[in-house]
């Protein structure tokens, strides 16, 4: 056995980074900066590069349909330039829609056959005859969009890209099979965007309360464990924890059923899940769904549900709550991992038209009723009959300016093109190779670490989350686990990987998950990356183990 030096220790350094009851106060995207500052530090004295594994940011981008938004703004400049063009100032009009879908489809066969060009296309066709769009109205559409010379109308969102983006959302995250009716739609600023508003949006409108008690999926996205925490929201909080254990310690990201029914208690005024999880990256499995189902409608018709899907293409035939409780739920849904897009912040709030929100809006009290009248009437003459979506549209922008709130036009339009981009991927050969991207990249971590991956079906593979407490349970006994308890800190694990390795991983207790644990990204590195990550911990493992045989431990015979 080798001597240690400081700098294998587990624990960090006191005077290298600052104490450890500072840093549990940090979300774990706030203490990731540190882990890289002391990643930065550590391969600067090694023949190594820094992983940064924490970050979901995906390292893939879809191509074709960025390329179709540049090819459309070459479109939409010569129709500017149509109307009016100065070009010894560089100034041109807007464009007119009277015959502007037979332009469009001059100036595509007047291009060569390249993937953008199919995709618009197929676009036409598809709007022109699956959804019984007028040709000028929907080509005129995509126009100004790119062109971004209007405000968004209507607010909440634009008319054709609404009806194409419902349709995306049915078919990816409804299995195919959509409820019955139709869900409104709001174009928002990425996934976190949606997240603000809609937490604002249920408290001015009294339908959430400071005080009032909401449950969340655990672990889960931090925002939505920081956000009621906050002095305006002051939300108490129950955590529905994900418990379930495969035979050899591993974690399988599920709820018990026992965890399902504290949502039975009345006091529960909502509950945030996101699914497929993260950190857990798995799904919800149909039992559960089956049984949360039965208890909304038998128990619980009143409970709100709120679901963040941003990873639901990552599992094929995915089925989102919202399609299975369709009148309780709030979908959320970032195009961000799936189409490599994070800077554009692009996400849509959901919410069908026949929804318990808005059923409890009419049901408030007379002086509840004029509250809102007040707050809401310079905008409408009827603010009672008001709809909580179009109520968001409003908050997002305080009200008052409403009139020039919405999602930026070059964004929807972009929005648009995923949309069909998927759309018209009949065989999904785009989501078919980004699910094979991330399971590729799993693999290769547990070929580092020296662990046999079992399937999974309701796998994103997006994250893995590594319970290090529960395996060492299991495979080295409770004896270990006290040792380590006693003489480190969680948050020792992605120090001592960032110190020593130069790799940067995300605490799970951040997200409220196993305090030992931590998240890898398997999105935003190479292949190649991962088994050095795998052995990397492996090898911390291995230290907490020699550092427990010296003072005295003993290895189970299976392990020696």
């Amino acid at each position: 056995m080798t001597e240690q030096t400081p700098e294998d220790s587990l624990s960090p350094s006191d005077e290298e980074t600052p104490s450890e009851s500072e840093l549990r106060k940090l979300s774990p995207f706030e203490l990731k900066d540190e882990l890289i500052h002391v990643a930065d530090e550590a391969v600067k004295t090694r023949a190594a590069v820094m992983l940064n594994a924490g970050r979901g940011n995906p390292n893939w981008i879809a191509t074709t349909p960025r390329e179709a938004f540049f090819l459309l703004g070459q479109f939409a400049l010569a129709e500017s330039r149509r109307a009016w063009d100065e070009p010894d100032v560089g100034l041109a009009g807007m464009p007119r829609s009277p015959g502007i879908a037979r332009r469009l489809h001059d100036f595509l066969d007047a291009s060569d056959d390249a993937e953008a060009v199919q995709l618009l296309r197929g676009a036409l066709a598809y709007g022109e005859t699956e959804l019984g769009f007028n040709p000028d109205r929907f080509v005129w559409e995509l126009t100004d969009a790119v062109i971004g010379d209007n405000y968004p109308v209507p607010d909440r969102m634009l008319v054709h890209a609404e009806r194409i983006v419902h349709e995306y959302l049915m078919r990816e995250l409804c299995g195919g099979k959509p409820h019955h009716g139709r869900f409104d739609l709001f174009a928002v600023e990425g996934g976190t965007a949606a997240m603000t508003y809609l937490f604002r949006s249920l408290m001015v409108n009294g339908l959430l309360r400071k005080g009032d008690t909401i449950a969340l999926g655990a672990p889960i996205f931090t925002p939505y464990l920081e956000i009621p925490r906050l002095e305006e929201f002051d939300l108490r909080t129950v955590d529905i924890q994900q418990r379930t254990h495969t035979k050899d310690g591993m974690h399988t990201w599920q709820y018990p059923d026992a965890e399902l029914r504290k949502l039975e208690d009345p006091r529960i005024k909502a509950f945030f899940v996101v699914n497929p999880s993260n950190p857990g990256a798995v799904a919800i499995r149909k039992e559960s769904i089956d049984r949360l189902v039965e208890l909304v409608r038998t128990r619980r018709p009143d409970l709100l549900i709120i679901t963040d899907d941003v990873y639901g293409t990552f599992v094929n035939g995915f089925r989102s709550l919202a399609a299975d409780l369709p009148r309780n739920t709030l979908l959320v849904y970032s195009y961000s991992k799936h189409f490599g897009c994070t800077g554009w912040r692009l996400g849509v709030v959901a919410l069908h038209e026949d929804n318990i929100l808005d059923e409890a809006l009419a049901r408030q009290p007379a002086p509840e009723r004029a509250r809102l009248e007040k707050r809401y009437g310079s905008i409408t003459l009827d603010p009672d009959r008001m709809k909580f979506i179009d109520r968001m549209v409003a908050d997002s922008r305080a009200v008052a300016l409403n009139h020039t709130a919405g999602l930026s036009l070059p964004q929807q339009l972009q929005m648009t093109l995923f949309s069909l981009f998927s759309l018209l991927d009949k065989h999904d050969v785009y989501k078919k190779r980004c699910q094979r991207i991330c399971h590729e990249r799993l693999e290769a971590l547990f070929e580092g670490m020296g662990l046999h991956l079992k399937k999974d079906p309701l796998r994103t593979a997006y994250y893995q989350t590594l319970d290090l407490e529960a395996w060492c349970r299991e495979h080295i006994g409770e004896d270990f686990i006290r040792f380590v308890e006693a003489h480190h800190d969680p948050l020792d694990i992605v120090f001592t990987l960032a110190r020593r390795h130069g790799v940067v991983l995300l605490n799970g207790s951040g997200f409220e998950g196993p305090p030992w644990s931590a998240r890898v990204s398997l999105a935003n590195l190479d292949e190649t990356a991962y088994p050095r990550i795998g052995s990397d911990l492996q090898d911390v493992v291995r230290r907490a183990i020699d550092e427990w045989l010296e003072a005295g431990g003993a290895l189970p015979p299976d392990l020696h």
